[in-house]
């Protein structure tokens, strides 16, 4: 079972020379993370993604295992 989520700004289709990827607990806190990065690093306004876009990136969001550093 997953307990992270991760987003790579190379997948998707025009960005594949962006070094950005994302790892975060959930996935919404992943959206909130790529909406930050689409903004400052692509001077895009997430409020204009249409439900296309917005289903396109979904598709992009991963859930991965995370292995947490556990002090003994």
């Amino acid at each position: 079972m997953s307990n992270a989520y991760s987003y790579a700004c190379r997948d998707c289709e025009g960005m594949e020379f962006c070094p950005a990827s994302l790892v975060a607990a959930s996935e919404i806190e992943v959206w909130k993370l790529i909406e930050l990065h689409a903004e400052f690093a692509h001077g895009e306004d997430p409020a204009d993604w249409d439900t296309d876009t917005r289903t396109y990136l979904a598709t992009l969001i991963v859930p991965i295992d995370v292995r947490v550093k556990v002090d003994v």
